[in-house]
């Protein structure tokens, strides 16, 4: 599922807004937070926990030039489009 990073919570936590209009707060990983840094306003793709809707999983942050090639070929749902 595609999410919106909202706003960075701190100790590896992150406010999300899912495509599906429902604001959850996402875990980054340890291997995802070593190796790219994420910024409020990026393109992510989250995991929703199964047991607790409202928390998710961080999977992987798109870049930029990502980002204009997805809006390109209209794969970015129209409720995240902000870009």
């Amino acid at each position: 599922m595609f999410g919106i990073a909202e706003k960075m919570l701190g100790g590896g936590r992150i406010k999300v807004v899912g495509e599906d209009g429902k604001s959850r707060m996402g875990r980054i990983p340890g291997k995802l937070k070593k190796r790219m840094w994420i910024r409020e306003n990026d393109l992510l793709i989250i995991n929703p926990w199964d047991f607790q809707d409202e928390k998710c999983e961080v999977e992987y942050r798109y870049t930029r030039t990502q980002v204009s090639y997805l809006k390109r070929r209209n794969d970015i749902p129209k409720s995240i489009d902000i870009f």
